[in-house]
This record gives structure tokens, sequence and C-alpha cells, in this order.
């Protein structure tokens, strides 16, 4: 296929636009391949939407070899939502709209629902399964801040796949296939990734994995130990300490702190007034009490308290992790107002509990175990009570993985202290189990005629938000960078010069390497200077740039590897075969 500048529908850009904050998106727009249509909207222009295509080829092959393609709509009934929850549960992140009769409808987040009454629909008996669906399709989700380009927009192309099996054994098998198709994807994408555990949120279901593409731009933490263990910091699980004796704790004692609203200055009083004698005292010896409100899916709200270690912050993300589909929101003074029993900035878990003064549910860090004593609030302005020691002057409700995950924590499998990074999300698998299937009646018939309930899988990958971890990870100072079978074109081939037998060279060599199976993006444009159309073809990004020129006299044409930026003269007799030669290798 040949492609010409001339005729092509792309206008490369300077400058960024104010908006394109990563070096990826950036790019991306700069060299025609998207452009904006509105907050978390983008047009694919034909560059990108080769690009998009090409990956999309990619993810289809892989799925072929374990699924078979279906294609549901994007528009979708409000029932079989409401049957599952997640009409209520996805809140404010629904896309709803009401037709000409009345009825209310979404646009798709996602499809457990369609898939499930498909195979019900359909299938009955034992016979009939295992079996495995895929589709690659739009999706909808009502981002409350869309940003990074196509990495949170609120349309994208995903593929989303489920599997249906008759029990456990089944779903693990399915899993494992997807698992494996999704490696050999990736590794075909060219992109770096890591395996993590993960949280399955509003999807449910037991086993969930994700794949991160590590990149300092990532919106997703995690982390990995020496040893192996990888985890998204929502997932990661708290090493708890062994409890302490509490008849060793000495008496709680309530002192004097005025002026002590905060971890800081608790500490500084008390090292001021109460020293001790074995060593200072420090933040982590201090009980914070950090007040939330949540709002539900059918709008009631509750007060919530997080009880953790006071050299310890509450990291939102894992916190709204273990309470979804409630939202969290921080206590206002007029929530303060309504609760009376609450000191701020005082707050101590003597008045905490579903069964105490104040009523309020009391969630601790799983580090605050029996018998550890702490400085924390006395629920008196200006007074913070000594040694309150857990189990047996307070009793929380539970426990709640929400502090914050530090480098050099321990991994929770003793493979060695954590470090954290950053990635993008490119697939994420689940081990669904039977919630869908029992919220919608999915069985089939054993082999003793036996009713049972089918277990499913669900298995996502976004094809579009793939496109944008390729481009933040091979972005560099002159444009994008992509890897052989992702790029628009095979070659771009630059006409630098107007003199006849240049041109006349220039149109040989594409026809040529059209003939010998190449995708040929050829800047046939006549008004532009050589330096315009080097830099387009660098920022394009294009794996093999071939310049024909002045060095046509002397029976050369340049290759340059973009990736590299090594650059070869080559015999124009030579020219094609080494260049089909470098694209198959590349290949």
């Amino acid at each position: 296929m040949l492609l010409r500048m001339s005729s092509l529908f792309v206008r490369t850009l300077r400058e960024a636009p104010a908006d394109a904050e990563l070096p990826g998106h950036q790019a991306l727009v700069r060299s025609g391949y998207i452009r904006r249509a509105g907050s978390g909207l983008f047009s694919w222009l034909p560059l990108g939407y080769r690009v998009l295509r090409n990956v999309e080829r990619i993810v289809r092959e892989e799925m072929d070899r374990i699924a078979q393609e279906v294609h549901f709509p994007a528009l979708l009934p409000k029932e079989p939502y409401e049957a599952t929850g997640r009409w209520e549960e996805y809140g404010d992140n629904l896309f709803r709209l009401v037709d000409r009769r009345g009825n209310d409808h979404l646009l798709g987040p996602t499809h457990e629902e369609l898939f499930t009454l498909a195979v019900k629909d359909l299938y009955s008996s034992y016979k009939d399964l295992p079996l495995s669906l895929y589709q690659i399709q739009t999706k909808y989700r009502d981002e409350a801040r869309p940003r990074a380009g196509l990495l949170r927009g609120r349309e994208f192309l995903m593929k989303d796949s489920y599997s249906f099996d008759l029990d456990d054994d089944g779903l693990e098998a399915s899993y494992q296939a997807h698992r494996d198709a999704y490696i050999a994807t990736f590794d075909r994408l060219g992109l770096e990734y890591v395996i993590v555990s993960a949280m399955s949120g509003a999807m449910g279901g037991s086993r969930s994995e994700e794949f991160l593409c590590p990149t300092p731009v990532g919106e997703d933490t995690f982390v990995r130990s020496p040893g192996g263990y990888a985890a998204n910091a929502e997932a990661v699980v708290t090493v708890v300490p062994d409890a302490a004796p509490i008849d060793e704790a000495p008496p709680a004692h309530v002192e004097d702190t005025p002026d002590t609203p905060t971890i800081e200055t608790l500490v500084a009083v008390a090292n001021d007034r109460f020293p001790r004698e074995d060593r200072p005292w420090v933040a982590a010896d201090t009980l914070k009490n950090v007040v939330l409100m949540l709002t539900h899916p059918d709008g009631t709200r509750t007060p919530l308290i997080i009880g953790l270690p006071g050299d310890r912050d509450v990291d939102l993300k894992r916190l709204e992790a273990h309470l979804a589909p409630a939202e969290v929101a921080p206590f206002t003074d007029a929530d303060f107002a309504a609760h009376p029993t609450l000191v701020k900035g005082y707050i101590g878990p003597q008045v905490l509990g579903a069964d105490s003064a104040s009523g309020i549910r009391y969630l601790v860090d799983p580090r605050i175990v029996a018998g550890t004593r702490w400085v924390t609030g006395a629920n008196e302005p200006g007074r913070h009570v000594f040694d309150l020691t857990c189990g047996r002057d307070f009793t929380p409700d539970g426990t709640i993985e929400a502090a914050e995950i530090r480098a050099g924590d321990p991994a929770p499998d003793g493979s060695g202290p954590l470090e954290l990074a950053r990635g993008i999300e490119i697939g994420h698998i689940f081990q669904l189990g039977r919630k869908y299937a029992d919220a919608l009646g999915l069985q089939v018939q054993d082999e003793q005629g036996k009713l049972v309930t089918v277990t499913m899988g669900s298995y996502g990958i976004g094809v579009s938000r793939a496109v944008a971890a390729i481009a933040e990870t091979t972005v560099d100072e002159l444009g994008l960078c992509w890897p052989a079978g992702i790029a628009p074109a095979d070659v771009h081939l630059v006409l630098a010069g107007k003199a006849d037998d240049i041109v006349a060279g220039a149109e040989r060599l594409a026809a040529e390497l059209v003939e010998a199976g190449c995708t040929v993006l050829f800047d046939d444009r006549l008004k532009e200077r050589p330096g315009v159309k080097f830099k387009d073809a660098e920022l394009i990004g294009v794996p093999h740039i071939v310049v024909v020129g002045k060095g046509l006299a002397e029976g050369t044409v340049e290759i340059k590897d973009r990736a590299s930026g090594q650059r070869d003269d080559v015999g124009v007799d030579d020219a094609v075969t080494e260049i089909v030669r470098r694209v198959g290798a590349a290949r």
C-alpha cells in the first residue's frame, strides 16, 4: 500500500496543544494521529486509525486462538444491570439516557450482563461448555476527570472476553488460557509489562490480576519485591505484627496537650512534657483517626472513621477500592456539627464503633493489633490519652487496608522489601465466579441432569489504551517511535529534492517497495523543504526512514533506523532488497 503525504488527511504541528500533558499524548496530537473532539473524546485520523487497527489485529489474532468473536450493542437496556445491582453501583460513571418511550438505557461500560444473557438464551447443557466469547467494542464511562489523552477518556475501545465453565477447575483452565493469550499479545505489541495481583472492584469475583506497563507517567502505583512479589498498591496486604500481652500494658492516662491538633504538634509536646526513657516519641506511636463520609449508590450518607498509625496517611485509591461502590468524601464542618461526640483534632477510639456513644463505624489499619499501645485523642480539646491499649481500652469494628504503602515495607509473602513504581493498566483478568450467573439465572444441566450455576471469568484489554501506552513508552525528544507491526507504515520514504531525476527515483523506489509487500508512507510533497520533511518523519515515527535526495547522483539512498538513529547509505540497485530485509527482520 502507498500512502502519499501530498494527499493524506494529516497536518503536523510544531507545538503541542495546551491540554496535552504527557509526552506521548503530545506527540500523537502533533503528528496528526488523533484530535480532541471534546472532554475525554478523541477522533482518530488516518495515521492513528491505522495504528489502532494494527493493535486490534494483533489482539484479535491471539484471541481467535482461544475464543469466538461476537459483537453486542453499545446502547443497552437498564434491566440486566438492575438485576446485577450495577445500575446503582456504577453511580455517576454510567451514561444514562431515556428513549422516546420512556425506557431507561445506558451506554455500556462493560458487557458481563449481555454475554451472560446470550449464553443463557442459547445453551442449557454441560455439553455446551467450556465456552469463551469475546468482542472488540467501544465502551463509555463518564469519567469525572478525563485526562492524559487516550489513557483516561470517556469513550474508548476495549477487548472484553468471558469464559463459561461448569466448575472451578474449568474456570482455572480458562483463566490460564486467557493469561497466556495476554502474554503473547503484549509480547507482540512490544510492550513491557508486569503482572500484578489486583482488586476486583465493581466487577466482583475472586482472583484478579492486572497487566501493567511500567512508566513514570502511569496512573497506577504498584509494588514489587526482589523475590518476585508484585501487586497493585490497592491490593497489597499489610504484614500484621504479633499481638502483645495486654496485661503487661500500663494503665491508660489522659494528659493535657494544648494546641496539638496535628500529629507533628502532638509528638513535639509529648517529647517536651512526657519524655520516654527508652527513645523519643515518634509519629508511629500515635493513633490517627481520619473521619470520612461515605455516599452509597442509593444516595444515603454514613460516616466512617479510619484509625491508622500517625506516620501514615490514608491512600484514597486503596480506601475506595475496599469501599466501592460507595464514594468517599471529606467530613465537613456541618458533619461535625451533626456528630457532637466527635471533637475535631482530638478524636479517640473510646467513643468510636458501631456500639459506642457516637455509633460511628470504626475500622483500623491491620497493624493495630491487640496489645499495641497508642497516644491518641482523649475526645476533649487540648487533651490526649497515652498508653491506650487495643483490645483492653478499645475494640475496633474491623480492619481495612487503607494506609499508604511505602518503599521498604515488607512484602506480604516475605520476599523482601517493597519498591514502588508506576504503570499504565493495559489488561485485567478476573475470576468472576457465579456472581453474574446467579443474578441472571445462567444454569445448565450437569451429567446427572441436575441444574448447576455456570462459573465465569472476565478478561479485558484496553485497545486504544495500548496505543497510548506504546506511544508513552517509546516517544523520544524527536517524536513517536513505533514498533514494527504497530506503525502506520513499514517505511517512511522522504523525497528530498525537486529535480526530475530525484522525483523519478523516489517514485520508482516507492512502487518497487509496494510491489515487494511493504506499506510505504511517501512524503512526495514538492512544496515542503527537506528539513520540514525530516522533522515530520521523525515525529511520525515509522521504523524505517528512507531518504532519496542528492545521494542519488552517486547511486545511493539513505536508510535511517528511527529507534537507534543509525544511518546507512545503500546502493540504489540494492535498496529494495535491503529495505525489505530490514522490514522483515523487524517484524
